[in-house]
Parts: structure tokens; C-alpha cells; sequence
């Protein structure tokens, strides 16, 4: 897995150093580009995982990647268009697939907000890295919304026997186990929160907006993560129309990801002059917005998700060991690292028995994933995925624009081209002439 993300980068950093955009010719970095696109698309997790007892040395003996101490935190969505020999096949104009990344970082628990040291930074497919943490949100909106629902609701109108469900709960839940002991355990933390009139009042009102988000004429933008058409080819009455699509876009120099219109069904080509709001209706025909306040949890550096599972304390008032969370979990496994060079200790490139085994790419291509990472970090390429050439873009909502200084450059050229032109055809004028004249001379003195 790791060496089909190194081998990934490699093929992007030589196509984005080496890329000309006046030559259309194929090169053999662009072939090996377009391979390894085709893989990264259908990248899923191996057999061969690195967390918590997914991994099996030859003895039989767990191989361990603790980063419970860690919290996972969003850092930039790319866009990155690249040489794909599918689109050729596939009857398209153009010989560029567009692939989507995020990058994110397992920054230390105690300083997630800030986090600059001691962290692992990463780089996943954008529909494995909004997959994941959408699930983890929603079930967290959820257990929220429900321990809301019995401590606020509930409890207002019978104390008593909402004391008594409480504790019956609490008995239940030392038969529970697995998922539903974690999100049991999950609620009561949430509840604990909710102790006080003020905390109903937010989770109440907070709740009840989800709840009726349709009525009100709003969409979830979570709906809209995987590709998917929001206009058909055909009108209700038959005629021919324009079919457009919506998917996840990077937005705001890929701090953010909103939901933008594409022209194909695989989301690669955005229309920046299209408004996803424009094309949505309910079943009665009235527009509805879209709501970002999901989705908006999934990106903002501010809300790190702890990789570390919920633990209560034994009878004794001692606490077992932390599981690691399936969202921090199931990332890892499938992304590309970015560890040693940032002092992210608890990595692979630390554990000697990786070194010995499948993962062993990990060390010795680490620094070629550090180096793809840092080049998509560093607006090498725009927000629709374009190689960024000798000057900077101005990133909106969903697209790109030209600044000041390249309308100023493209106008020097564009004038400098004309004039030398001119000057072409003028010295070629004369140099034709010239020529006619000696010739007359010759032919004079001949005669």
C-alpha cells in the first residue's frame, strides 16, 4: 500500500518539475503517473494493517502502532490533475484525470490546536478521508442528539424515572459490547455535559434544527460527498439539456471542502460558473439550501477527533488500556506517511519490525511522500488541480482567478508578441526587396 502512494508521489513531483505547457507530447513520467492514479483510485486497506492487533509478526505477537495519544486534525484538500491513459480510452478531450487529496495530521492530544512538533502528517484519497470522518460526525450527531432527546426531553417531565432509565442503563451496559458499549459509553459522557438548564437549552435547540432541516428547505452537504447527478440529460418533457453533477470541491486555498457542479459523472471537471444551489428542489419543486454545519466539522482545525475510544473505571477505579478509534484507525492504515522528519515517534518508520517486513517502503521512500506532501502544501498546483507555472492563483468558492500582476504579465506579453511581428514582417520586407533590388542591379550590369 505505502509503496503505491511513494511510487504516486514520485510520478507527481517529476511531472510537476518537469511539466512544459506548450508541449503535449506523452512522457514516460506521465505514463508512470497514469498507473499509479489508477491504483491510488482503488487503494483499500491490506491484510496487512498496522494497528492494534491487525498485524501479525511471524510468532504470532501483536505489532502495535499506538497513536492513542493522538487526535486526528484536518489540513488542506488538493486537487491534482495528471496523465491518465483511461481518458484517452474513454473517448474524452482531454488526457488529464483528476485526482483528490487530503492531507491531515495525528497531532499530540494535549496540543492538537496548535501542533508543531512531535506530529504524523498523511495524505489520503478524498472520498476515503471524507467517508470515514462523515460516519464519525454523524454517529456523533447522533449519540448527541439522543442523550439530548432523554437527559433534557425526559427529564424535564419526570425526573424520577428518568433517573431510574439512567440507572438501568447503567447496569445494561456492563453486559454490552463492542460497538454498542462504546457508543453507550459515549452518550453518558455527552450526558454528564448536559447537567445543566443552560447546556439543554443549546442541545435542545441545536437538535431540533437538525431534525427539521427538510421542512425548513436545507439539504445536508454530507449528501453530497460521492458524486452524484443533480440534472438529468433529459428535461420532464423529453428535450435535451446539459447533464450536471455535484461532488466535494477544495475551497478557500483548500482550508475547506463544499460541494461544488461538475459537467461529468466521475466529478473531475468543476463548473465555476454554476451554482450547486441553483439546481436543488424537494418533491414539491421549491429550491433548498444547503447546510454546512456537518460537514464543516470534519475540516476545521479546531475540532481534532480523539483516536482514542472512551474508557470508564473497573470497581477498583482502575481504567483499561484505550482502544484506538476505527475513524483514526482505518486512515492510517491507508494513507501515505509523513512521519519521522516531523518527530512522530510512534510511527512506522519506529518500529524495527517493520523495517524487516511489507512495510519496509515506509523507510525508504518516507522522504519522497514528505517531499509530494510539502509540494501540494506549497500551491504547486491550483485549486482544480493545475500545475501552478512561474506565478500564483487566487483560489474562490469554485474555481480560479487571474491577479493583477498575471493580467498585467499576459498584456506585456501579448503586446510584446504583436510587436515583434511587426518588426518580423518589416525586416523580412525589406530583406525582400533588397534582394530584388541586387538582383536588378546583376541583371543591369549583365545586360
Amino acid at each position: 500500500m505505502f509503496g503505491k502512494y511513494a511510487t504516486l508521489a514520485l510520478c507527481m513531483l517529476a511531472t510537476a518539475h518537469a511539466a512544459n505547457p506548450f508541449a503535449a507530447k506523452q512522457t514516460s513520467a506521465d505514463t508512470k503517473s497514469a498507473y499509479m492514479s489508477k491504483l491510488m483510485s482503488k487503494a483499500t486497506p491490506t491484510a496487512n494493517s498496522q494497528l492494534h492487533g491487525r498485524r501479525l509478526a511471524d510468532d504470532d505477537a501483536e505489532i502495535e502502532v499506538d497513536i492513542t495519544g493522538y487526535s486526528l486534525r484536518f489540513e488542506k484538500c488538493q486537487f491534482v490533475r495528471a496523465y491518465d491513459q483511461d481518458m484517452i480510452d474513454g473517448g474524452y478531450d482531454t488526457v488529464l484525470s483528476t485526482q483528490r487529496f487530503v492531507i491531515f495530521r495525528l497531532c499530540p492530544s494535549d496540543s492538537c490546536s496548535k501542533c508543531n512538533s512531535g506530529f504524523g502528517e498523511y495524505m489520503v484519497d478524498m472520498e476515503e478521508y471524507l467517508g470515514y470522518t462523515v460516519e464519525y460526525r454523524e454517529n456523533e450527531q447522533e449519540e448527541y442528539c439522543e442523550a439530548c432527546d432523554e437527559d433534557c426531553y425526559y427529564a424535564a417531565a419526570d425526573d424520577a424515572a428518568a433517573a431510574d432509565d439512567a440507572a438501568a442503563e447503567e447496569e445494561g451496559d456492563e453486559e454490552e459490547e463492542g460497538d454498542d458499549a462504546r457508543r453507550k459509553l459515549a452518550a453518558k459522557k455527552i450526558r454528564r455535559k448536559l447537567a445543566n438548564a443552560s447546556d439543554c437549552d443549546t442541545c435542545v435547540d441545536a437538535c431540533e434544527k437538525i431534525e427539521s432541516m427538510e421542512d425548513n428547505n436545507y439539504l445536508d452537504a454530507t449528501a453530497f460527498i460521492n458524486c452524484q447527478s443533480i440534472q438529468e440529460a433529459t428535461d420532464d418533457d423529453g428535450n435535451q439539456q446539459a447533464a450536471v453533477y455535484a461532488g466535494p470541491i477544495c475551497a478557500s486555498n483548500g482550508k475547506k471542502i463544499k460541494i461544488g457542479v461538475f459537467s461529468d459523472e466521475n466529478c473531475m471537471f468543476i463548473d465555476s460558473d454554476k451554482d450547486v444551489e441553483n439546481y436543488l428542489t424537494n418533491e414539491d419543486g421549491n429550491a433548498m439550501n444547503l447546510s454546512h454545519n456537518l460537514l464543516k466539522t470534519v475540516y476545521n482545525q479546531e475540532e481534532c477527533i480523539s483516536c482514542a475510544e472512551d474508557v470508564e473505571a473497573d470497581e477498583n477505579g482502575y481504567y483499561e488500556a484505550a482502544e484506538v478509534k476505527e475513524v483514526c484507525a482505518e486512515l492510517y492504515d491507508v494513507s501515505a506517511k509523513c512521519e519521522t522528519s516531523n518527530g512522530f515517534d510512534n510511527g512506522m518508520s519506529s518500529n524495527k519490525y517493520y523495517e524487516q517486513n511489507d512495510a519496509a517502503n515506509q523507510v525508504e521512500n518516507e522522504e519522497l511522500v514528505c517531499d509530494f506532501i510539502s509540494s501540494l502544501k506549497s500551491n504547486t498546483y491550483s485549486q482544480d488541480g493545475e500545475i501552478v507555472i512561474g506565478g500564483s492563483k487566487v483560489y474562490t468558492a469554485g474555481g480560479t482567478t487571474t491577479t493583477g500582476g498575471q493580467k498585467f504579465a499576459l498584456t506585456f506579453f501579448i503586446i510584446g508578441t504583436v510587436g515583434l511581428a511587426v518588426y518580423a514582417a518589416m525586416l523580412h520586407s525589406q530583406l525582400t526587396k533588397g534582394g530584388k533590388a541586387d538582383l536588378s542591379a546583376q541583371g543591369g550590369a549583365m545586360a
